[in-house]
């Protein structure tokens, strides 16, 4: 990874982490992602943007295996969705074969714009939905 990559995902998830996460998670219409902590074991909730199609949710990782709830997913690929204010369990896939920015073109416009510009290793996961 470069340096300006280093620097632009500290700076992303600093502010992420501190700031908009804690305010996301709170909103009621907010679709959030739960993982189990691959070392702690405890529920990780992540706000997300993406789409449900059919029994799958698509979404796209900013900064890809990099990413803490990539990596949480990686370890325990059972997960958790809130999409409109309703759980869905799952188990997550990500696809490294995927375009992700061509992905990107099929989700919401808002979420999709603020990944690609602050993005530096995309990565499309799929949770296939069980519920």
């Amino acid at each position: 990874m470069s340096r300006y990559h280093e620097i632009k995902h500290r700076a992303v998830t600093a502010f992420q982490r501190r700031i908009g996460n804690p305010i996301l998670s709170r909103l009621p219409f907010q679709t959030l992602l739960e993982t189990t902590g691959r070392t702690s074991g405890l529920p990780r909730r992540t706000p997300v943007g993406g789409r449900r199609i059919g029994n799958a949710f698509w979404f796209v990782s900013e900064f890809g295996d990099k990413s803490q709830y990539v990596r949480n997913l990686r370890a325990d690929p059972r997960v958790r969705v809130r999409i409109k204010g309703t759980w869905h369990t799952g188990t997550a896939h990500p696809l490294p074969e995927d375009d992700a920015r061509a992905r990107l073109k099929a989700l919401p416009r808002y979420n999709s714009t603020a990944v690609r510009a602050l993005g530096t290793d995309l990565l499309t996961v799929r949770v296939d939905l069980s519920n």
